[in-house]
């Protein structure tokens, strides 16, 4: 990343920061990615539009301009034993890939790659829940589409085991093995104990960044889910982010905000996370839960493992900055099988 960018990303977030909108993190589309739009008018309409002959009931018919369609919720969920379907499924309840990617955008796809592990162990993201989702980019008129992620194994063999690979590649999508070159150091400000870190600077490029982590218990964070996984951006040293690791966990998701989260609940690790490596520690999930708030999805995915979303000091944290509400009774969830 050259300093003109580097700069131009600091003072827009400082500009944001002042704005009182928040620590926004990212691209452009990263950085206007605002609670209006997420509300605004989506292209999918939900329910059955008025016949020619149903009779006018509101001004919005008497004029003959139909009513805007329902804001979407805020997750949607699908349950079955398709992965694919299942992510298909909840993106269309959110309103549609179309509703964040458009024609012509660069999309960043971060799934959980954490190391060489085959799907079952669900260490790993589902490559099948991974190639739907860049699928649906291609469909919704993508201009590229990479995949990556920083994993504790080499990544060409992480990548081939965990087989996103091949299911990326069998979608056209690109695979990206990061190096060095691929950080610089940014400014996170806001940050309460991450206060810089090298970062992925694809994830400041692209157009539209999609998170796509699995659900798995954690050692240290207690679960690891959307929050938790935007920490496979970083690059450098990252033994010392394990002190006061909720609230890094926080700092990085009060600055980069993907647009969209889909969690991929194919397939729980219930002990031993995040790597797992025996079958016993694994129970099916057979759901996907899509949404744009992390603290809302993460909220969710923490029930799937019979915790309270409360009982995670980093949601608390979140909650407490503004980044989202753990109150599930408040959120319009949708779901279907």
């Amino acid at each position: 990343m050259d300093l003109d960018r580097r700069e131009l990303i600091r003072l827009t977030v400082l500009t944001s920061l002042a704005a009182g909108t928040g620590g926004l993190g990212g691209c452009a589309r990263l950085l206007e990615w605002s609670e209006a739009q997420r509300q605004a008018p989506i292209r999918r309409e939900f329910g059955t539009e008025p016949t020619a002959s149903a009779p006018a009931t509101s001004s919005a018919a008497a004029t003959g301009s139909a009513p805007p369609p329902p804001a979407p919720p805020d997750l949607g969920v699908a349950r079955g034993d398709d992965p694919a379907a299942n992510a298909v499924a909840a993106v269309a309840l959110l309103g549609g890939m179309g509703r964040f990617v458009r024609k012509g955008d660069s999309v960043v796809v971060k799934p959980n790659i954490l190391t060489a592990r085959e799907p079952k162990y669900g260490a790993t993201t589902n490559p099948a829940v991974v190639a739907a989702v860049v699928k649906m980019c291609w469909e919704a008129g993508a201009k590229s589409v990479t995949v990556f992620d920083h994993p504790t194994a080499p990544a060409r063999q992480a990548y081939t085991v965990s087989g996103i690979a091949k299911a990326v590649n069998d979608v056209d999508g690109r695979m990206k093995v990061l190096s060095d070159r691929d950080y610089d150091r940014i400014e996170i400000p806001g940050g309460r104990s991450l206060k810089s870190w090298p970062l992925v600077t694809d994830i400041f490029d692209a157009d539209v960044v999609i998170n796509i982590p699995c659900a798995k218990t954690h050692g240290l964070a207690g679960l690891t889910m959307s929050m938790k996984n935007l920490m496979g951006i970083m690059g450098g040293s990252r033994g010392s982010v394990h002190q006061g690791f909720d609230q890094k966990i926080v700092d990085m998701n009060s600055f980069v905000r993907p647009q969209l989260q889909v969690l991929d609940g194919t397939r729980l690790l219930v002990r031993n996370g995040p790597s797992g490596g025996s079958l016993s520690d694994v129970r099916p999930g057979r759901l996907v839960v899509a949404g744009t708030n992390a603290v809302a999805v993460d909220s969710y995915g923490a029930t799937l493992f019979g915790r309270k979303p409360s009982s995670l000091s980093y949601l608390r944290l979140a909650e407490k900055q503004g980044l989202g509400t753990t109150d599930l009774k408040s959120l319009d969830i949708e779901e279907t099988s």
